[in-house]
């Protein structure tokens, strides 16, 4: 494994998804035939190094989850978490947040050395309006220093050095994107602002997929982009995380950036003698 390589913590958005049991043909893809949802998370784990919880955006984890989450995963593997979606898309990080914050993240303190990292996934209907960088500023300011937290822009007017300076006053990380939302070529300009001292890339995709079994759209040229850019960031941790509709199955994304950067992949037929350990 190259030094570049070491830096990269990467894994899939998600773990419990039953299109990863069997594909179109009942060949195992991922799971072992006849894994059990309980299951999913001590293979994963054997696999990939880090997950991003998406359940986590539409609730708080309850205490039973996260030490469930917490006992199942092996030393240094990591969660980061979604930040609930009542704070980013209903109060739009408003004063009337802050409570919800606080018991966010004394609930994801009980991962310990495994909490990787807390997204604050904004809606592209969260414009750069004078209130909303008002609500913005203060929010960030409001983030306890022990919780590395990423946000995530999907609206391009957000792309100023003014949005930059207060992300580094309280050395919080741009998230960087594939997706449609912000131009690349936006996206990598801004990896040069080393806004934290890591960072958090997110490979989305169009969201016109049912079947999340089988690669159906390849994104070889486009990780090789990517990777070109990656190799540019400053962070001395570096989280990504692979969505399905990426290319149709999260997993194929994950190696293969894991292989650009000259990371170890584990075959996965040997989940199938691991299932009956868990």
């Amino acid at each position: 494994m190259t030094q570049t390589g070491e830096r990269f913590k990467i894994g899939c958005q998600g773990w419990n998804y039953s299109d990863w049991i069997t594909g179109p043909a009942d060949e195992t893809i991922f799971y072992p035939a006849g894994t059990k949802p309980a299951a999913m998370l001590g293979l994963y784990s054997r696999v990939f190094s880090t997950v991003e919880v998406d359940s986590s955006f539409y609730a708080i984890p309850s205490q039973s989850t996260i030490e469930n989450w917490y006992n199942k995963a092996p030393a240094e593997f990591t969660f980061s978490l979604k930040l609930l979606q009542e704070i980013t898309h209903k109060l739009d990080l408003n004063e009337s947040s802050y409570e919800l914050l606080e018991s966010f993240c004394e609930r994801s303190r009980s991962l310990k050395e495994k909490l990787g990292v807390v997204l604050i996934q904004l809606p592209p209907q969260f414009s750069a309006t004078r209130q909303n960088a008002q609500n913005l500023r203060s929010f960030l300011g409001r983030l306890p220093r022990d919780i590395r937290f990423s946000v995530e822009f999907r609206n391009r007017e957000w792309f100023v050095d003014w949005t930059f300076e207060q992300l580094r006053k309280s050395e919080t990380a741009l998230c960087y994107v594939e997706g449609g939302w912000v131009p690349r070529e936006m996206m990598f300009a801004a990896i040069k602002e080393n806004t934290s001292d890591f960072t958090y890339t997110r490979f989305m995709g169009e969201r016109d997929l049912s079947d999340f079994s089988r690669v159906v759209r390849p994104q070889d040229e486009n990780l090789a982009i990517w990777k070109s850019n990656l190799d540019r960031l400053a962070g001395s941790s570096n989280f990504v995380y692979f969505s399905n509709f990426y290319e149709g199955f999260a997993p194929s994304g994950t190696m293969k950036l894991m292989r650009l950067f000259e990371q170890e992949t584990v075959d996965l037929s040997t989940l199938e003698d691991q299932r009956s350990l868990f």
